[in-house]
């Protein structure tokens, strides 16, 4: 990125956003990195440890810290505990996300390095997108991303019966469509709720956390996928 880019992007950042609110921006992405590598503390210990596995019992870890962080209330005395459970959830997300980076490394190890860059460049780029554009510009796609998001929850349920190729493959790519407009729509809403008062940036780095982990889910699906096919190709 030049420096007349940066230049721009912070002068937009700052003309758009009041100083309350890019405080508040730098609390929530702040706390988006150390869930991040919360996550990837949990991935690796799924790769390179035998005792601690991903599977129900870290799934219900995850939903269970989530459930105690959005429980308890948000306040100075509680923070750093709040703090504690996002990360316990981070963790044991990441865990989760275990057996599908090891089945990825058995195809092709490059397939995890090529998903981690490709969604931080697609996460980035809609999260400036988004803080810079005019004010709820991208808040009306609420109600369209929720339906497509059920939309998508049948189509996967439709899909377990028929076990189409094609519907799995528009399954993938839909999904990251809407995994890229909740980083849009999230990121707006976010700063509207700091705006009306809201000061929970835990509770808001969650919502970036989930898109982010969807980006990157099917991202490496989808380069697995073409991976196996590329295979196939050359074996025949």
């Amino acid at each position: 990125m030049s420096r007349a880019t940066l230049n721009s992007f912070y002068s937009s950042f700052n003309s758009k956003l009041e100083p309350e609110v890019r405080h508040h921006l730098k609390n929530v992405y702040a706390c988006l990195s150390m869930s991040t590598m919360m996550a990837a503390g949990g991935a690796y210990v799924h790769l390179y440890t035998e005792m601690f596995q991903a599977g129900l019992l870290s799934v219900i870890a995850a939903i269970g810290f989530l459930f105690v962080l959005m429980a308890t209330e948000d306040s100075d005395k509680n923070r750093k505990m709040r703090l504690g459970f996002l990360l316990g959830f981070a963790f044991f997300s990441g865990m989760g996300l275990g057996p599908l980076m090891e089945m990825a490394i058995d195809i092709n190890p490059a397939i995890v390095v090529t998903a981690l860059v490709s969604t931080t460049l697609i996460f980035v780029s809609f999260s400036i997108a988004s803080l810079t554009a005019e004010r709820g510009r991208w808040l009306f796609l609420g109600g369209s991303l929720m339906t497509l998001l059920t939309g998508l929850l049948v189509l996967s349920l439709a899909n377990i019966f028929f076990g189409s190729q094609l519907v799995f493959k528009a399954y993938l790519y839909l999904g990251l469509l809407i995994m890229c407009g909740f980083v849009l729509y999230d990121t707006q809403l976010i700063i509207e709720k700091r705006r009306a008062g809201d000061r929970d940036f835990v509770a808001h780095s969650v919502d970036l956390f989930v898109d982010l982990i969807g980006i990157f889910r099917r991202i490496v699906i989808i380069l697995s996928e073409k991976e196996r096919q590329s295979k196939r190709k050359n074996s025949d």
